[in-house]
This record gives structure tokens, sequence and C-alpha cells, in this order.
């Protein structure tokens, strides 16, 4: 292959392939070190010509304007039509979730999943990785009343693990058992037991973030059933985050559910150092700025409809 056309090969590989420089490397038995050269090469030779989208200004803008407000650690806000679907605006906040959870993996990792439409688009939305020794699990029991599958927090956790190239773990005991009893009884497995460790070793937690709003979904519905919906209707919510609630101060809300909860407790949660939090939408914006306050996250991935709603409300305030 001679110099031209090598330049033109690696550059098609970096930017078009998405391969990182490593995997050039051992494909081409070239040195990493030859690669990062040739990639200045060619765009010193106009071989790949970069450009910098100012349309997107304003979304970096309100990035910063969301890492500043709530100290966040990281804002991701991405740009798509108001009027695109709901489906489409899960998708493309799903890749930048993911596209970023792929750059915090390190060895040795624990990463536990939430359920529900965002992290389900999100793992749908992932590319391929090989990751050494990092462990999948889920952050949260099954659904009492009657989830589709592929928002179900083992299906997440479980893609995940086959996309990074990692293990997972599964979780086998509802979210909510109907008694204290049952659950006690429950997490006497041994299994369990493992998760309950491992939800005070995460590195990094994946989740979304619920709002009363729109309670009356059917996936609400089908995750926690009417019973404890009913329960819930009668508190002051703001939302939810892995089925805990808590209020528009972002303070978790006290409730006879809490002691029953299979799951992560919101103080291993707090301590977990790197928590992305995926919701989009006017209607949960009010929760959003809710979970925000509380300081439930570190990393934020919205719309830029959804950015604007959150910063407008928390002016109100």
């Amino acid at each position: 292959m001679d110099e031209e056309k090598l330049l033109i090969r690696i550059a098609e590989m970096y930017y078009q392939e998405d391969k990182n420089q490593s995997q050039i490397s051992k494909e081409l038995n070239i040195h990493r070190t030859t690669i990062s050269r040739l990639l200045k090469r060619s765009r010193e030779e106009g071989i790949v010509k970069i450009s910098i989208n100012y349309d997107l200004s304003e979304t970096y803008s309100l990035e910063q304007a969301l890492e500043q407000q709530f100290g966040l650690h990281k804002a991701i806000v991405v740009p798509i039509a108001i009027e695109a679907s709901i489906q489409q605006k899960e998708q493309v906040i799903g890749k930048a979730a993911a596209d970023y959870l792929f750059e915090q993996l390190e060895t040795g990792m624990n990463v536990g999943f939430s359920w529900g439409h965002s992290l389900a688009s999100m793992v749908n939305e992932m590319g391929h990785t090989e990751s050494k020794d990092i462990v999948c699990l889920p952050m949260i029991g099954g659904p009492s009343g009657k989830l589709a599958s592929e928002y179900h927090v083992n299906t997440i956790a479980y893609t995940a693990s086959k996309k990074m190239g990692a293990k997972a773990l599964m979780i086998d005991a509802p979210a909510i058992p109907e008694t204290l009893e049952l659950k006690e009884a429950l997490m006497k497995n041994a299994f369990n037991q493992k998760l309950l460790q491992l939800w005070e070793q995460l590195d990094i937690a994946v989740f979304g973030i619920g709002s009363p709003h729109l309670s009356k979904k059917d996936i609400w519905q089908a995750f926690y059933g009417k019973d404890i919906l009913s329960e819930l209707a009668e508190r002051d919510i703001a939302g939810d985050i892995v089925s805990h609630f808590f209020n528009s101060a972002g303070l978790p809300i006290a409730s006879e559910l809490d002691d029953r909860i299979i799951g992560i407790t919101i103080d291993q949660l707090r301590e977990t150092p790197i928590k992305i939090g995926i919701a989009e939408s006017k209607e949960k914006a009010q929760s959003i700025v809710a979970a925000l306050k509380g300081q439930l996250l570190t990393t934020l991935v919205t719309t830029e409809e959804t950015a604007k709603e959150i910063l407008a409300q928390s002016r109100k305030k």
C-alpha cells in the first residue's frame, strides 16, 4: 500500500469506522505513535478536513449553564428537532449516554443499571468494546406488574454486558415484595447477598428519572402495579430514581415502601462516584430539577428542549 492510500485508509478507520489508534495499530501492524503521526499528516495535507458546527454552540452553552447551576461534573445536551418522536429522542440521548459511559470504563469496574425506556434505548445504541473484569449488574429488583422484557433491569444489564464484553449478574427478586418478611427471606439468598455487597462497591450507576406526571403511563403501571401506585399517589412526590422517591428539593421521601425495596439504597447511590441520569421531555423537567437539587446525579444526558425547560424552571424558584 502506497503512503497516500495508507493515509486515506487510516483516516477512514479512525474517523468513519470509529476505531481507536490501538485497534488500527493492531489491524495494520503499525506502531501506535506512527498512527498518531499519520493522522496528523492526513489533516495537514487536506485528506481530512475538520469543521466546527456552530449550530451546536447553543447546546454547549446549555451544558455549561447546567453544570454551573447544579454543580454537575458533566452535562450532555443533544440537539434534536422538537417535533421528533419520543422514540427518536430516546435513541439520540441513548447513543450520547452510551458513548459517555464507554469513555468512563476502566478495568475492574462495577456498573449498575436501572430499568425503563431510557436505559433500554441506551443499551440498544451501544457499540461494542472489550472490557477487562467489568461487572454489569441490576440496581433494583424486577417489576410488581407486567413489564415488557426489553425494559426489565435484567435484560438491560445482560445486553450491556454483551456489548461491553463484560460479566453480568441477574437478580431473581421483585423490586418491592408484598411484605418486609418476604424481603428478608429473599435477601438471605447467597446470590442476593453478593448483589448487596456489589451495590456498596459500584463505580458507575446509570438510571432514568421518573416523574409522577407520567405515572399513568403503561410502563409505570407495568412496573409498580396499581396497588403501589395508589399508595404513592397520596404523597407529595416530585420524582424517583431507582424507586427511591424525592420531593421538590431532591430530599428523600420516607415511606413504608423504603423498607421493602430490594435494590440499591439512596445512601449507596450517593456514594457511587459516577451517577449518569438519562431523561428528556418537558413533562419530566420538574422531576429532573428536583433530582439535580438533591445532587442525585453527577452527569445528566438530555435533549436541548428539555435542558431549556430545566433552566427556565430553576430560575422561577
